[in-house]
């Protein structure tokens, strides 16, 4: 099996990336070379393969250069996860800073879209299936930015799982429980992570989902 995984050097990315050692070659995409390593170094150590994309996903040639690879070289994908987020600091609405709300609708929005668009031949090459992580803070103080671009996101995503009920890819959405990420920290400071999911649990729960055998 390939699985492409978005957004793979920490949280929940890194943590399926790890679960899928024992049964996929796991193509690792995130911009944090250092946290794709540490990835690398535990998917080794599980007896699996990956490969490591040091990339920007706001870089759409760099993008294309990949999925081109990917096409090459295994001949498309039977998994994607797209766990990839732009979080931004919380404030009322109207104190929000464009240059915050643009970033954010740029990862959620745009990126999604380009990445749709390219995937979408690489999975229906292999009849696989892509999975999205979804976050909903629509109505809820001080998300306004955040929960925009999240929003814009799933209805890109939902749309394209519509679209494709009868042929396939099929695309699905995850709805992670709050888990002890880098996210989380910036949005709920000082809450008791004891409290929390761990990565590896929502790890587990999402390929129980897919219907892939867990991995650890």
């Amino acid at each position: 099996m390939i699985t492409l995984i978005t957004g793979a050097s920490r949280g929940l990315g890194f943590a399926i990336g790890e679960a899928l050692a024992a049964t996929s070659h796991v193509i690792a995409v995130a911009r944090t070379v250092g946290g794709l390593e540490d990835l690398d170094d535990a998917i080794k150590t599980k007896g699996g393969e990956a490969t490591l994309v040091p990339l920007d996903l706001t870089d759409a040639d760099g993008v294309s250069r990949m999925c081109l690879s990917i096409h090459e070289r295994w001949g498309g994908l039977d998994l994607w996860v797209h766990t990839a987020t732009q979080p931004v600091p919380l404030a009322p609405l109207p104190h929000t800073e464009a240059a915050e709300f643009t970033k954010s609708m740029t990862l959620h929005a745009n990126v999604a879209r380009d990445l749709i668009v390219k995937i979408d031949p690489l999975l229906r090459a292999k009849s696989g299936r892509a999975v999205y992580m979804q976050d909903n803070h629509q109505g809820e103080k001080f998300f306004g930015t955040y929960a925009a671009a999240k929003a814009a996101e799933a209805a890109l995503f939902a749309a394209w799982a519509s679209e494709n009920e009868k042929l396939g890819p099929i695309v699905s959405a995850f709805h992670p429980a709050p888990m002890p990420t880098a996210t989380r920290a910036r949005f709920f400071p000082g809450e008791d992570k004891a409290a929390l999911s761990t990565p590896r649990d929502e790890a587990n729960r999402v390929l129980t989902e897919l219907g892939l055998a867990k991995a650890y």
